[in-house]
């Protein structure tokens, strides 16, 4: 299977990209803007375990080029699964957010992710459908806690799990099934940004493996839902 993952260099991304590449019959295209994290993360692991099965690109999902992407994927005739992972959080009161902070965590979000997932689109039809997973927040989802500070993030995220369902929909023709995760508190760097202190009980490499054998075959079972994925919230 032909694999794109986003924000791939850190936390829940690149545990799941690593666990995914465990089958040598992945094949994982691995995305983050930090190259230089990237290349010394993949080294050390493709070291540590023999994974080749991993490639990395430089990619900004906030800037990018149809063009970049289509060079990423020339090798690449099809795919057969999306996973729209790459977030942004600046945790700050409503009042002090700046309309700057609001374009930048939605530019990551939202709007990266959907001329992403439109640009993966004819890929996914020539593979004759796929999965998209997008990983979404508890924060989210309507009527489930919020907190201070989160109110550009949760916003972006709460589009992103209505993006899910209406994409679900339009594609579903095209055997194309869409769902999203709302996770929970996942012991990560985004986490410690928003809670400082707080030690979630779940580990990135934990919620990885669940969130790999999800995008892998829940396709078969479920489409255009938000599933929430939460022990608890802090």
């Amino acid at each position: 299977m032909n694999i794109i993952i986003t924000g791939a260099s850190r936390g829940i991304g690149f545990d799941t990209a690593i666990e995914l590449a465990k089958d040598p019959l992945n094949h994982i295209i691995a995305l983050s803007r930090n190259e230089e994290k990237l290349r010394s993360l993949y080294s050390a692991r493709t070291t540590a375990t023999g994974i080749r099965n991993v490639e990395f690109f430089k990619f900004d999902i906030s800037d990018f080029t149809i063009n970049q992407l289509e060079e990423i994927l020339a090798p690449h005739h099809k795919i057969d699964i999306l996973i729209n992972n790459a977030g942004k959080l600046i945790n700050k009161s409503f009042l002090d957010l700046e309309m700057a902070d609001w374009e930048s965590i939605f530019d990551v979000n939202l709007f990266g992710t959907v001329k992403l997932t439109k640009a993966i689109f004819p890929y996914l039809v020539r593979n004759g459908g796929g999965h998209i997973v997008n990983i979404g927040s508890m924060g989210g989802v309507q009527g489930t806690s919020k907190f201070n500070g989160l109110s550009a993030y949760s916003a972006s995220k709460a589009a992103l799990a209505n993006l899910t369902e209406c994409l679900a929909e339009e594609w579903r023709g095209d055997n194309i099934r869409v769902n999203c995760l709302a996770l929970g508190s996942v012991n990560t760097d985004m986490l410690k940004e928003a809670f400082p202190g707080y030690k979630a009980p779940v580990s990135s490499d934990e919620m990885a493996k669940f969130i790999s054998q999800f995008a892998l075959t829940a396709h078969k079972f479920v489409n255009g839902k938000i599933i929430p994925v939460s022990i608890n919230t802090p």
